[in-house]
């Protein structure tokens, strides 16, 4: 056993650390004597640092690899990355126009080499990332979206949907990002309130003259307007229908038609049409059979359409012809207003709704096999907490078609041929025969595509590899509430359909890290975190604990430093009792280990931890983090560091072997299933710890020990008396300090249970409270008496050992409003229909034993107060 230095230091502790238990190999799985669990990583993506979210999405991952490895289960968490189109090109093509080249320069081969070097480059930093998080991965598994097999089994999916008539192409209106250059699905749009403006410009009636008033938020796509649309029972333009309207943007006649479409009651009424800018226009124009005229360019200028504003930015178009058409008397007003913009998930630039021919997904279908599947339990994805499984049904329930082809050269590519003379489409596994006469689509696919397929390609479908057969399904999905959309149901409903099962039995849905004052963090506002900075100050360790145990499942958590300093303290009051517990067991080993003759003192340690081990474990099974958090937290702080470490002392410094033997047993047996319950939130501080102790050398590492269990039955009667001990000298204590009674002094008390019958400790119980707190219980005392209420009971001083009858007045008198406060807020939350239908059962439970606990309380100050009144 190695000596535990002096002083807590979590830089040396972590040092080296990590890549010693990935050498011995502790996260490799394969073990077929244990019962397989398995967990796959959400990849991160080849693009830079982790962040706080993925740190505490790790997090919650490597807790629960940790746990199932230690109860003894086949543990594989599945090492992998994603290589992210839009992000990872946007970042090469940034680094070769630093060099002062483009990939048009260098062509599509060298520039898809220069990305891989930067995959190499930057996956070597994500490793060092998740050793620095302690992350439990089993590296020789690891896997990337673009790997040889993903991309087998990505071809396979595009090919066989395509073939299933599951996939198409088509012309759509798609969202078009003008800075990448690229297309995004719905849900790679991200809506924003900002100021805008409804500009409203007259429209001459060519055959009456008469002035139409049309409103509109884009003047920009006027270029591409085809027709002016009234609602066909709005009188006010009923007779206009048929006729032409003049646009007043380039002089275009334009036909005035009737559609039911038309809300009457916005803007003016009058809508104009441009069937390539905007959805709604589309199937307009696609009922009426217009043309579809594109007025702007894929880089988000004008085109030809536009006239002299060819080649300015849709923006600047905007302003100038506004002013041209205010200059032209055709400008009636600007309404300012704010409304909700799409932006570029990726690039944030505003999304402009583009015609194009794309390729997409069939939905329905797909969606409508996952909604029936999670009608049964037994083929369900079940979601914690289950209200999440509500926004996932929706989802699914009105899903739009998804638009998976991107206009880039990173990624999957899309395996269509097209003829170069008759223009027919080859899809296929293999390219065409006589190549030469095609030419490949030269699209990717959307990074979802890919990522949807993670849970079983990464196993080495649609191969039945022997990984495939045990490790699949899943058994964990750990996410944000953000990605439920972009990944869990493209996940849900691509392994339905090609593996006939839910890619997972359980999601834990956690939600956004967000600053001090409760935003979310983000470049703009300069308000990020970067967790290396936080690991180098206080620790993996401290960050670890902070982020997993000050948030329930789904919640979002607010990044608190002086939370991960309280982690710190924590932990650094663990090393200390450590050390105290080591100081005591010098030449103690496992062989002297005896728990057969206890004091009461060390029973009630047990008896505690014996519940702690109940709770706890239970708690981790649920994904209750928070509240294994706050268990652990008293328990360690409270009962065995405060309370227990300081009533051992005198068993500790007995003639009497077998009561020392009885106490450092219970020491060390404590300390090794501390270290064991904390081991999944703090590993490298555990470890440290666990390996300066006697230990089993068959568990040489606490990851690969025994996940602790109780020890023989709880003694409940010794759990009570110590309990009811400790309220006992908390007491006294605070008498002392109330009425400037000196420790050295000793005091007369007098205790009495719930039903003011006098109560009677044993011989033991008495001698620890005299050593404790130099307290001697009598029968009865005389005089008038301060009376205190304690777990059970009261406790009675004379007053005449004290002072001042205002001052216990005034203190009674604090301690009732004080107890009202805490009633008033029990009852509160236990009638309040949201914490009984959302809280856990035992969280519940505990809410009425304070309240009863309260109330007891309660009454015995309002005794007290009505005698001395």
């Amino acid at each position: 056993m190695k000596e535990l230095a002096k002083k807590y230091n979590h830089l040396e502790v972590e040092a080296g650390a990590y890549d010693r238990w990935v050498e011995k190999g502790y996260f490799t799985a394969g073990d077929l004597s244990k019962k397989p669990y398995s967990v796959v990583i959400p990849p991160p993506n080849v693009t830079g640092k982790l962040h706080l979210g993925h740190a505490w999405d790790n997090t919650l991952q490597d807790i629960v690899s940790r746990f199932k490895r230690m109860q003894g289960y086949d543990m594989c968490w599945l090492a992998g990355m994603d290589h992210a189109g839009i992000a990872t090109q946007a970042k090469v093509d940034a680094r070769l126009k630093s060099e002062g080249i483009s990939r048009y320069d260098i062509g599509r081969e060298k520039f898809l080499e220069r990305a891989w070097e930067w995959k190499e480059e930057y996956a070597g930093h994500i490793r060092q990332q998740w050793g620095k998080l302690g992350n439990s991965l089993d590296y020789t598994r690891e896997r990337f979206t673009l790997d040889e097999g993903l991309s087998k089994a990505v071809q396979k999916v595009f090919v066989d949907l395509y073939n299933e008539g599951l996939i198409y192409r088509g012309e759509r209106i798609i969202n078009w990002d003008p800075q990448a250059k690229t297309a995004l699905s719905n849900i790679e749009v991200i809506h924003k309130e900002i100021e805008g403006a409804m500009y409203t410009f007259n429209y001459t009636v060519k055959e009456t003259g008469e002035k139409l008033q049309v409103a509109t938020t884009r003047p920009e796509t006027m270029f591409g307007d085809v027709c002016v649309v009234v609602n066909p029972i709005d009188t006010r333009f009923s007779h206009l229908i048929g006729k032409h309207a003049i646009n007043p943007a380039n002089g275009e006649e334009l036909i005035i038609i009737a559609d039911e479409y038309i809300d009457m009651e916005f803007g003016t009424g009058a809508m104009k049409c441009t069937p390539a800018h905007d959805p709604n226009d589309f199937i307009i124009g696609e009922k009426n059979g217009f043309a579809k005229p594109i007025c702007i360019n894929p880089d988000g200028t004008m085109n030809e359409l536009a006239g002299e504003y060819n080649g300015m930015d849709r923006f600047e178009c905007r302003a100038a012809l506004v002013k041209r058409i205010d200059g032209e008397g055709n400008l009636v007003k600007i309404e300012k207003m704010m409304h909700q913009v799409g932006h570029s998930e990726r690039t944030d630039v505003i999304v402009e709704p583009y015609l194009s021919k794309q390729w997409f997904v069939k939905m329905k279908p797909l969606a409508d096999d996952v909604l029936a599947n999670q009608q049964d339990d037994d083929t369900k994805i079940h979601f914690y907490p289950n209200r999440f499984e509500k926004t996932f049904n929706q989802w699914l329930e009105n899903i739009e078609d998804w638009c998976i082809s991107r206009q880039l050269w990173w990624g999957h590519r899309i395996p269509a041929w097209y003829h170069n003379e008759t223009g027919e489409v080859y899809v296929g596994l293999e390219a065409p025969v006589d190549i030469e006469n095609w030419t490949q689509d030269e699209d990717v696919l959307d990074t979802w595509f890919s990522s949807a397929l993670w849970p079983f390609s990464t196993w080495g479908w649609p191969e039945e590899t022997d990984d495939f057969k045990r490790y699949y399904p899943t058994s964990l999905l750990v996410t944000g509430y953000d990605i439920i959309f972009f990944w869990v149901a493209r996940m849900a409903f691509q392994s339905r359909h090609f593996t006939k099962s839910r890619p997972f039995k359980d999601v834990l849905i956690h939600g956004l890290i967000r600053d001090p004052l409760g935003r979310k963090m983000s470049k703009s506002l300069g308000n990020g975190v970067d967790p290396i900075d936080v690991i180098e100050q206080f620790g993996v360790d401290s960050l670890r604990f902070f982020l997993t145990t000050n948030s329930t499942p789904g919640q979002d958590l607010r990044y608190s430093e002086d939370k991960i300093k309280a982690a710190w303290n924590f932990i650094n009051k663990i090393w200390n009792a450590s050390r105290f517990v080591m100081m005591n067991l010098e030449g103690f080993t496992l062989e002297d280990v005896d728990l057969s003759k206890l004091s009461t003192i060390d029973t009630w340690m047990l008896g505690r931890m014996n519940q702690t081990i109940e709770s706890v474990t239970a708690n981790m099974e649920r994904y209750e983090y928070a509240m294994v958090g706050n268990e652990l937290y008293g328990f360690v702080w409270d009962d065995f560091c405060s309370w227990y470490i300081e009533l051992a002392k005198a068993n500790l410094q007995s003639d009497d072997e077998t009561v020392k033997r009885g106490t450092q047993s219970t020491l060390l047996v404590v300390l090794t299933n501390i270290l064991k319950l904390l081991h999944p939130f703090m590993p490298f501080v555990t470890e440290e710890i666990y390996s300066s102790i006697p230990h089993d050398e068959k568990e040489e590492a606490l990851c690969i020990s025994a996940w602790p269990e109780t020890i023989g039955t709880t003694d409940e009667t010794a759990v009570k008396d110590v309990a009811h001990l400790i309220s006992i000298i908390t007491t006294v204590r605070q008498i002392r300090v109330d009425y400037q009674k000196k420790p050295s002094e000793e005091l007369d008390i007098c205790l009495k249970d719930a039903q003011q019958n006098p109560e009677y400790m044993s011989n033991e119980i008495n001698a620890t409270l005299y050593k404790m707190c130099k307290a001697v219980c009598k029968d009865s005392l005389e005089g008038e008496l301060l009376v205190r209420p304690i777990d059970n009971g009261t406790l009675s001083v004379s007053m005449g050992e004290l002072v001042n009858r205002e001052e216990e007045l005034e203190k009674l008198t604090k301690e009732k409003e004080k107890l009202e406060k805490e009633i008033a807020r029990s009852n509160g939350m236990l009638s309040n229909e949201k914490f009984i239908s959302k809280a856990p059962q035992a969280k519940i439970d505990e809410e009425k034993a304070k309240l009863q606990k309260y109330e007891e309380q309660y009454r015995i100050v309002t005794e007290r107060l009505a005698k001395m009144a």
